[in-house]
């Protein structure tokens, strides 16, 4: 039965991942004609500004193909009024608390969104579309619920989980939980785990963001350990067309690992970032090399990640169109010339928290 894909629930639309798919959909997609519903709880990482252009072009009363919402995901009778005053029948579930370091210090915060949160989407799904065959649930996950790697081996769609941090926990958690509402009560679910993220509106407490906008301010670039920690990088863009080829063809029940293929040790991908920074801005990659500090590994910081996405490679014809080298240019423009931006979406209080994190490794 073909889905109906006409009014699509997004939440955590104004973050980063989830305001970058409503741009690839309502602008970059000529497949899409229906409607995106952004639901946010507007915390530190969510931001009106990162959607300004898409209300301004598809808010208004002569087009209006994108809705506004603002609640909490664990807001049961706010979920529910959604789904009604919308019709809504398919939700993409970006929504959740994604910072490891944050989740180590605060990991209540993650429980209540990442797990309780996605039981209410799913339950209010269940309840609204009574055994509809024609609608989908996709939940969005991440690769770290896989544990970590050696210096061989990939994640597939078929590694057992084994999270090692309160984030990793609870997605493995809320990845379950989907899974059961598929097998319990037959709620059309499909699942995704994808690997790092980058490019433009992401939250500058992220790695790369971070590093860029320190290298500008000419602060410290801290990295932890002895920076060979591997990750596998993924532009957000090929990610969210992942997504459309899932929530458009993917099997219901099934998961979906999406990877960038490309592995870089941590120590490695900001010596290239310093390079491509200098470049762009005109400053002296010598002296940003200088500004980097080792400092003490985070507990359970796992080794290395890497994805085996063959399996939507083969079955729905995905492949990641932008290289790195590109990706990573694209990244440094936006944030040199979006300063603005940066600003905006900054607080005292945020900064704060990432300083105080890092100067407390270096001390230790």
């Amino acid at each position: 039965m073909a889905r109906t894909l006409t009014n699509i629930l997004v939440t955590r639309g104004a973050g980063f991942i989830g305001s970058n798919f409503i741009r690839t959909m309502l602008k970059k997609n000529p497949n899409f004609s229906g409607r995106i519903i952004n639901l946010d709880a507007l915390t530190y990482a969510g931001n009106l500004k990162n959607v300004e252009d898409i209300e301004k072009e598809f808010g208004n009363e002569s087009c209006r193909r994108y809705f506004f919402e603002y609640g909490d995901i664990c807001d049961r009778e706010k979920v529910e009024s959604i789904f009604r005053k919308y019709n809504i029948d398919t939700v993409v579930h970006f929504a959740a608390e994604s910072h490891v370091d944050r989740s180590i210090l605060q990991p209540e915060t993650f429980l209540k969104t990442n797990v309780m949160g996605t039981f209410t989407l799913l339950d209010c799904a269940k309840s609204y579309w009574q055994n509809r065959e024609d609608v989908l649930f996709h939940h969005i996950s991440t690769d770290e619920v896989y544990g970590t790697l050696d210096k061989n081996g990939f994640f597939t769609e078929t590694t057992a989980y084994n999270p090692r941090s309160p984030y990793s926990a609870s997605k493995a958690s809320s990845d379950q939980l989907a899974m059961a509402y598929y097998c319990t009560h037959g709620l059309p679910v499909t699942l995704s785990n994808c690997s790092n993220n980058y490019g433009c509106y992401q939250f500058p407490e992220k790695f790369i963001p971070l590093m860029i906008l320190n290298m500008m301010e000419g602060k410290k670039l801290p990295v932890y350990g002895d920076g060979k920690n591997i990750r596998d990088w993924l532009f957000v863009e090929d990610h969210n067309t992942a997504v459309w080829n899932i929530i458009n063809n993917g099997r219901i029940g099934e998961r979906y690992n999406i990877g960038g293929e490309n592995e870089w040790e941590n120590i490695t991908l900001l010596n290239r970032l310093i390079d491509i920074v200098a470049q762009k801005s005109g400053l002296n990659a010598d002296k940003l090399r200088n500004l980097i500090v080792y400092v003490k590994d985070r507990p359970g910081h796992d080794r290395r990640y890497a994805i085996d996405c063959s399996k939507i490679k083969t079955e729905l014809g995905w492949r990641r169109s932008v290289s790195f080298e590109d990706g990573l240019a694209k990244t440094v423009e936006w944030y040199i010339e979006n300063t603005d931006w940066v600003e905006s979406v900054r607080s005292e209080r945020y900064l704060a928290w990432t300083e105080n994190n890092y100067k407390n490794r270096i001390n230790e």
